[in-house]
């Protein structure tokens, strides 16, 4: 399995963000989600995952592949990624601080916009295909000394999900 998982709450064109308090990413917008518990499968893990960072109860995220972090040219981890949505007639205010970070509710077009350096580097990689594509992908992205310098879309299975160790997940993402 890997260590993580992210959820992009939609609502609408909006996308609720998190700008997270602490490392990794600490002071940039990401997704809801965090590292999977002893024993957790990942969709375990992120209904709790969004539970503890919005107070949401949101029992049915949609899995949409997995983004890998290929650094240095090792593979290194990665998480799994799911979308959600909360209807229209469910109110959620924000801007709320939490002990996450700040909550807030972004427009589709503010995320993808190519001057936007204020989201993680992957985000707006694959965003779109979480969003609206249904097919299934690994986002393969590629860094180097910090940088993210490239990204591949594997199409992949959504039986991906119940891979059941992280060596499995490795042979998997280093076969390709």
């Amino acid at each position: 399995m890997l260590k993580f998982t992210i959820c992009f709450i939609k609502q609408g064109s909006k996308i609720l963000l998190l700008n997270r308090e602490f490392p990794a990413w600490m002071g940039v917008w990401n997704g809801v989600g965090g590292k999977l518990e002893g024993g957790e499968s990942a969709r375990e893990s992120i209904i709790r995952e969004i539970y503890e960072e919005t107070g949401l109860s949101i029992n049915n995220p949609q899995f949409k592949g997995i983004a890998s972090w290929i650094v240095n040219e090792g593979f290194v981890d990665g998480m799994y990624l799911f979308v959600a949505e909360l209807p229209m007639e469910e109110s959620f205010d924000t801007p709320i601080k939490t002990y996450e970070g700040i909550l807030d509710w972004k427009e589709y077009e503010w995320i993808i916009h190519p001057k936007n350096a204020g989201l993680t580097s992957d985000i707006p990689k694959y965003i779109k295909h979480i969003l609206f594509d249904e097919a299934i992908y690994e986002h393969r992205c590629f860094y180097k000394d910090g940088k993210l310098i490239d990204h591949e879309l594997i199409e992949i299975d959504k039986s991906f999900e119940l891979l059941e160790n992280k060596k499995q997940v490795e042979e998997v993402i280093i076969s390709r």
